[in-house]
């Protein structure tokens, strides 16, 4: 069960906290920005207008270009085992910084429902938002950080811009599903939640005695998605945009079809991405054998990442979405790049005026 909460995550690290309250004075980080380092720093809570773009907006705050706020999925860590170098999104954001963009790495809970953790993202963003001096953000968001992400807009549509998501269970996972049914007894997901926590902590040090892996689960299943999709409904005023991920060497088909394909992944529509070995359970799990098959990451359908504008599929595993596992290569014969991907949907979000 272990192993399996890993692989629902992509089994890597988040990125900054920002736990500390404003009066500490503890400062907030985030790469790009304004200063020569990269680095955009404050600890006074006010904005720093060197190097901001966008200028004044009626309500006296910054207007576009907004800060790229980066949403984790499930399991993600802000430090994995203490190695200091390993990221979720693996140096995604140092190399935005190089292209100039302010990027922020919230972290929230591993293991909870997206409603728990919406909450401690949205705390994040408005403490980014204070620091920043800009009206609102831009979330890109993986996995579970999707869902987490459309709370945020969901609650507070007036502090997201838009809201772009990388193979996240819109519509559940199947996974999910076959998991919740090996560990149908209640008493057993408490002591595996207690496991969680025991193994986690030396590993992530804002887990605690709410966290829960099944909170998560059962959100992802199917009578859970949709309890969630009936509550979280999506906000007017936010732009939505997603992407899903197909690997095995699989083309996509009907279900990685869009009116609005992004040109940045249709050039890679000849693209096939070897599955990673320790996805290939999980993918076999949800592309459905012999008959119909659905192409998906190794953890979720590509017709279930669907959300707002589709704009298309990805030739990459569940890890290689975010440069996992360390920045390995996506396979042979695979020519995408998640650093590059990355950078395009930024720049087709600066066209639309974000």
């Amino acid at each position: 069960m272990v192993a399996a909460s890993a692989l629902l995550a992509g089994c890597s690290a988040a990125g900054e906290q920002f736990d500390p309250p404003a009066s500490t004075g503890e400062v907030l980080t985030g790469a790009g920005g304004g200063s020569a380092s990269g680095v955009w720093t404050s600890s006074s809570g006010s904005p720093d207008d060197s190097g901001e773009a966008g200028g004044g907006w009626p309500s006296g705050k910054l207007g576009p270009p907004y800060p790229i706020v980066l949403a984790h999925g499930f399991f993600g860590f802000e430090d994995f085992a203490g190695a200091g170098y390993v990221s979720y999104f693996y140096n995604l954001k140092e190399a935005l910084a190089e292209s100039g963009e302010t990027v922020f790495t919230p972290s929230v809970d591993p293991f909870n429902s997206s409603e728990v953790r919406g909450a401690q993202l949205l705390a994040r963003i408005e403490q980014i938002l204070a620091a920043t001096g800009h009206e609102k953000v831009n979330i890109i968001a993986h996995s579970q950080g999707g869902l987490d992400a459309r709370v945020v807009a969901h609650d507070r549509p007036d502090l997201v811009a838009s809201i772009v998501t990388v193979a996240t269970p819109h519509l559940g996972s199947k996974v999910a599903d076959v998991a919740l049914e090996l560990v149908a007894d209640e008493h057993l997901q408490d002591i595996l939640d207690d496991l969680i926590n025991a193994i986690g902590a030396p590993l992530y040090d804002q887990i605690g005695n709410e966290t829960s892996v099944f909170a998560a689960l059962e959100q992802f299943s199917t009578p859970g998605i949709a309890e969630f999709n009936a509550r979280f409904t999506d906000s007017p005023g936010v732009y939505y945009a997603s992407f899903g991920g197909r690997t095995n060497r699989a083309r996509g088909g009907r279900d990685c079809s869009t009116l609005n394909p992004a040109p940045f992944v249709a050039q890679f529509d000849d693209g096939l991405d070897p599955v990673h070995p320790l996805l290939s359970l999980t993918e076999t799990l949800l592309d459905g054998g012999i008959g119909e098959s659905f192409p998906n990451d190794g953890l979720v359908r590509a017709r279930d990442a669907r959300w707002g504008d589709f704009w298309g599929c990805i030739p990459a595993d569940h890890f290689d979405e975010i440069g996992q596992l360390f920045g390995q290569s996506p396979g042979d014969g695979n020519p995408w790049l998640y650093l590059d991907f990355y950078r395009s949907v930024i720049a087709r979000l600066r066209q639309e005026g974000f």
